[in-house]
């Protein structure tokens, strides 16, 4: 299993490059099966979670060919539709090839989700959004058997705006019979280009962007080629790292997906500059402690809320974070803690208490975010750090010791 060895405390400049979305292409994968035909996806990032996609694709019949950030995916033959336990087990996002599935097919037969540790996410608005459109639900052996005929047309409210099912209606209706109409839509820039490209393959969606979609079916769709969005995970990650590090500038990024997080880091002391698709942020010495709740898209994303933390806890003063949209994320708060961190964690608030500085130790990766909070916290630490189980951050980051390696930052990769 590998490790991350990072000796902290270099300083870091130069620019680097921002991948593809990893929220994005993966229901932009699953879209393809609504297609009888070539999908061609550019701008694809080389993670584990695409590749556990490009595996499930197969396993229902689809054929794939990936080199150098393009996807290539013919839906033409799709033979099975079933998702299997023991990739839906590793990877939430694979139960999003059940809307595109049941819509073209009428049937879909997938495995309860599993993915990341923390938190239950449960998958209720997915199952009600399918009913509404007229589809038959059963769980059966751990799995979810969802049939119709033919989905119809229907009004669907979200209580709570959920990207996932956003999504995943999304793509059982562009085929339903008549209308869908779906309040307290998820907003976020990856299900905006969800909808924008099932409009180019001939859907009709109207309301992309707000919260209010309006789903006109059609019959069929048409392949089409599309790149990839930036991924503003990523990129609020590397800015969060050169807040206190150096004077960086990421290239490839949307900054408009990014203005909660910009301004943030301009109230917590850091100068940012915006030139088109790039954004230079210039290291502040001693930041200021800064409040921040996170909220659904244009809010500040939960996918940011560890990062946050760990800068955080170098600022001047204290800070309280809120988590909204997940209350128990916060598996790195113990981890931080032995780096030096003084923080306290009560439900879901956090309170930072600002240190002068980090030091280094052993700790352990247990998601995706945690685990990047884990590598910018390292950065800045003094000394060794080793950061164990980073199959988490491969999931959704990539080459990330290869990117600040570039930025001057002394990380390396070693098997335990």
């Amino acid at each position: 299993m590998d490790k991350l060895v990072i000796n902290g405390g270099n300083p870091l400049s130069g620019s680097v490059v921002i991948s593809g979305a990893k929220n994005a292409v993966l229901p932009l994968m699953a879209a393809s099966l609504l297609v009888d035909g070539k999908t061609k996806l550019n701008g694809v990032p080389n993670l584990h979670d695409t590749s556990t996609m490009i595996r499930l694709l197969g396993m229902v019949g689809a054929e794939t060919e990936f080199r150098e950030q393009c996807l290539t995916i013919d839906a033409s033959k799709v033979n099975s539709l079933e998702a299997p336990y023991e990739l839906v087990k590793t990877m939430r996002a694979s139960f999003y090839v059940m809307g595109p599935l049941l819509g073209r097919f009428g049937e879909a037969r997938v495995s309860l989700p599993g993915g990341c540790a923390w938190g239950p996410r449960p998958v209720d608005y997915h199952l009600k959004g399918f009913e509404k459109l007229g589809a038959e639900i059963v769980l059966e052996d751990g799995y979810i058997i969802a049939r119709a005929k033919k989905l119809k047309g229907a009004r669907i409210h979200f209580e709570i705006p959920s990207v996932g099912a956003t999504g995943n209606i999304v793509m059982a209706a562009v085929l339903a019979e008549g209308i869908t109409r779906i309040t307290n839509a998820a907003m976020e820039p990856h299900i905006v280009q969800v909808c924008e490209v099932l409009n180019e393959m001939g859907a009709q969606i109207e309301g992309v962007g707000t919260n209010i979609l309006k789903i006109h079916g059609v019959d069929s769709l048409n392949p089409v080629e599309v790149t990839t969005i930036p991924d503003m995970i990523e990129a609020g990650t590397f800015l969060m790292a050169g807040a206190t590090l150096g004077n960086i500038t990421l290239n490839n990024v949307n900054p408009t997906h990014l203005s909660i997080v910009m301004q943030k880091l301009e109230q917590a002391g850091c100068r940012i500059h915006v030139d088109g698709n790039s954004i230079s942020i210039e290291k502040c010495d001693r930041l200021e402690a800064v409040d921040m709740t996170t909220d659904v898209y244009p809010g500040f994303p939960t996918d940011l809320q560890a990062q946050w933390i760990a800068l955080m806890s170098v600022a001047k003063g204290s800070s309280i974070i809120t988590d909204t949209i997940y209350h128990d994320r916060f598996s790195h708060v113990p981890e931080l803690v032995r780096l030096g961190a003084n923080i306290s964690l009560e439900n879901n608030v956090v309170v930072v208490r600002g240190v002068e500085k980090l030091k280094g130790a052993q700790v352990m990766s247990t998601d995706i975010r945690a685990s990047a909070s884990l590598v910018i916290a390292a950065l800045m630490a003094e000394g060794r750090t080793d950061i164990s189980r980073i199959y988490h951050i491969d999931r959704g980051y990539e080459r990330i010791e290869k990117k600040f390696q570039s930025l001057g930052a002394d990380i390396c990769r070693e098997t335990e």
